[in-house]
């Protein structure tokens, strides 16, 4: 099946492109860099340089003529939504708007789109699941619930088939650990680098924090399951940050405590899905524990580690 997909230079779309390929589907990736990276790039697929706010992606839609689109291209840092909400609602509201009308155009089947947990905003319950009310607390999460609501207007006026996968805290190889990059990759990086993490608040706040593989098998599953559904794709389980850190701890053999800062305002202390739903509608499942996840992105940013020190 040819197969594109948007942001697939990044940490979660260069591991799902690398799957798609090991299953034989033939692969189109359009990326226009600015988080993701080169050194991530396949290299048996078509590559794109391209912004997907550029009309040029009508170009590209109509000469691949792809079956399915996944579309995970986006701005995710949180802080920075607040910092410019425009260049936020560019990228993800109208951005998703432009693959849109290029899917509308040239009628790919399906899109499958990368969500998040930003759209719920505080919980009212725990675990999350589909029906809770979505109110979100950032600019991010807004523009994530906004993209949703034209995707299934889309799907209703076009007939064009989604599947909307709300992610919980994903983790794993090739994550950023820069800026907004997530909290285990920062916590390896910074051990690494016999540097001391920081832990804002008290660090009994929950997360759910699932593998990368995990969500990689969840959309591959979507190319032909799960059709016009929202479905959350979690482990359903909840660690603090402190029994993380721990786990990182003891697999890195390090004594480095870490700090403990000013709990930061906006951060939500639970939050964890229910994820029943895309078991049934997906037949998924995620597969990998936590200090299983942990030990293989160790094992990554050491060998990430070696090969920059010997470059």
């Amino acid at each position: 099946m040819k197969i594109l997909v948007t942001g697939g230079a990044g940490f979660i779309g260069s591991n799902l492109v690398d799957k798609l390929v090991q299953l034989k589907h033939e692969v189109i990736i359009v990326d226009n860099l600015s988080s993701g990276k080169k050194e991530n790039l396949n290299n048996n697929c078509i590559f794109y340089n391209l912004d997907i706010l550029d009309k040029n992606l009508f170009k590209v839609v109509e000469k691949e003529n792809p079956s399915v689109v996944f579309h995970l291209a986006a701005q995710v840092d949180v802080g920075k939504s607040f910092i410019n909400p425009y260049e936020d609602a560019m990228t993800n509201v109208l951005g998703t708007i432009n693959i849109l009308e290029a899917c509308r155009k040239y009628r790919v089947r399906k899109i499958i789109f990368a969500s998040s947990a930003a759209v719920y905003g505080i919980p009212q319950y725990l675990g999350l699941d589909e029906k809770h009310i979505t109110k979100p607390i950032s600019f991010y999460g807004y523009s994530k619930l906004t993209s949703e609501n034209y995707i299934q207007m889309y799907s209703n006026a076009y007939e064009l088939d989604y599947s909307i996968l709300r992610y919980a805290n994903v983790y794993g190889t090739r994550q950023n650990y820069n800026g907004e990059g997530g909290v285990i990759a920062i916590f390896i990086n910074k051990v690494l680098n016999a540097e001391i993490p920081h832990i804002y608040g008290d660090g009994n706040q929950n997360r759910d924090f699932i593998y990368v593989d995990d969500v990689v098998n969840a959309n591959i599953s979507a190319i032909n399951k799960g059709s016009k559904t929202i479905l959350n794709i979690g482990t359903g389980k909840s660690t603090s940050i402190n029994e993380l850190y721990e786990i990182i701890k003891v697999s890195m053999n390090t004594e480095i405590t870490p700090i403990y800062m000013e709990e930061r305002k906006g951060d939500i202390k639970e939050s964890y899905f229910n994820v029943s739903l895309a078991n049934v509608n997906l037949g998924w499942n995620s597969k990998y524990p936590l200090n299983i996840g942990i030990e293989k992105t160790i094992s990554y940013y050491l060998r990430r580690k070696y090969t920059e020190l010997n470059a």
